[in-house]
């Protein structure tokens, strides 16, 4: 009788990009999931009463006191990112 061999398992090049593959979305879907930072609203008489974008936008406009930076977004909601003041007058988020 002739001696069998075993198989062994042996640690190949596509065991490595597989590997690779599942840590790059374990990471992205870890790093998807933290919550988004942004700019608090002062809790001040003038950011209590602001309810609109229209509002935001007296000082937040490009020739405003305060302009917004380049890079931030369009959105008609300014509330949608931004957390109200104590006290906000508008409707609840």
């Amino acid at each position: 009788m002739a001696e069998q061999q075993k198989n062994t398992w042996k640690f190949g090049k596509r065991d490595i990009v597989f590997l690779a593959i599942i840590v790059a979305v374990v990471i992205a879907l870890l790093l998807g999931t933290t919550e988004r930072k942004t700019i608090a609203v002062p809790s001040d008489d003038v950011h209590r009463t602001a309810t609109s974008k229209a509002a935001c936008m007296a000082c937040h406009d490009s020739a405003g006191v305060y302009p917004q930076p380049s890079t931030h977004t369009k959105m008609e909601r300014c509330f949608l990112c931004h957390t109200q003041p104590k006290g906000w007058v508008g409707a609840p988020k």
